[in-house]
């Protein structure tokens, strides 16, 4: 991966509870700062004082506790996160083994750094990441007590978070592309300009799917103020695209139907969907909902 020109300075944040997936998604983040020139900062949702207040340790058994234990899984998220950056700033892929002896001195990563707020995970991250570029969280999992909910979580980010959202299912799929979903509305561009600052850190291609449910009916609108439709907008979005991003591999398609639907199939081998929130007052949306809960490559959903 590679920083695209003016994307240097400022923080990802992600989310961590002990969880595989979220172990995946410290990952993802870590690899992603890196590339970017961004500060990490983990962020752990502690819930128990949610319940009770019973936080301190067992009299007479040392480290134990609730609170304790929610020191000690942020403490993880952070090593975790300390070492994928160090092998992503070294060019090595993530999970690889670095030999001890004959290396070269690694290229500084990004700074790491963490928090541990009391609360449930969609406030406590939405007010964490209030600042970041980017905030990561793994689909499922995001830990032991509220696992069950997770889904609801990232819909809840998906819909209210401060900046935009990446939803992690998966390791990295190089060479696979960035689908990001196009369609008439005023925040379209937005969404595509988001879709090419992430292409180009992940040195991945461009694939711009606009979905019609028009196509071959009638259509009211008239005269210069008209509304694009159908492959006329897909090829105004391409063109913009490729005006933004000289270089950058863009293709697009159209297709007709429902949008979730069509787009989750368009994106069967993508690295990442990236889709936009049309009211970011009025929460995540039913196209992000349903792509939310579907969907089987990451998912980055902008505000």
């Amino acid at each position: 991966m590679s920083a695209p020109t003016g994307q240097q300075g400022g923080t990802v944040a992600v989310g961590y509870g002990g969880s595989g997936a979220a172990q995946l998604a410290v990952r993802w983040a870590a690899e992603y700062a890196a590339a970017a020139g961004l500060d990490l900062l983990v962020i752990h949702a502690w819930v128990w004082p949610v319940f009770t207040k019973n936080l301190g340790p067992v009299k007479g058994v040392a480290g134990s506790g609730l609170r304790h234990s929610a020191e000690a899984v942020l403490a993880e998220g952070i090593e975790l996160a300390r070492g994928a950056a160090r092998e992503a700033a070294a060019g090595a892929p993530p999970g690889a083994e670095r030999a001890v002896t004959g290396q070269q001195p690694e290229r500084p990563g990004p700074a790491v750094d963490g928090v541990m707020e009391a609360g449930l995970p969609a406030p406590v991250l939405r007010d964490a990441s209030r600042d970041a570029r980017l905030l990561v969280v793994g689909s499922r999992g995001l830990g032991a007590v509220l696992g069950q909910v997770a889904g609801s979580v990232c819909i809840d980010l998906a819909g209210s978070a401060p900046c935009p959202v990446m939803i992690i299912r998966r390791p990295r799929r190089r060479a696979h592309p960035v689908v990001v979903g196009v369609d008439a509305s005023p925040r379209s561009p937005a969404t595509v300009a988001e879709a090419i600052r992430l292409a180009k850190v992940l040195g991945a291609p461009l694939h711009l799917v606009h979905v019609d449910p028009l196509r071959g009916g009638a259509r009211e609108e008239h005269g210069r103020h008209a509304l694009l439709h159908g492959q006329e907008l897909l090829e105004r979005a391409i063109d913009e695209a490729r005006g933004m991003a000289p270089g950058l591999e863009v293709a697009g398609a159209l297709r007709e139907g429902h949008a979730a639907r069509e787009l989750l199939d368009a994106a069967d081998d993508a690295d990442v969907l990236v889709l936009g929130t049309h009211n970011p007052a009025a929460g995540a949306g039913n196209t992000v909902s349903a792509v939310l809960h579907k969907a089987r490559c990451n998912v980055l959903v902008t505000r």
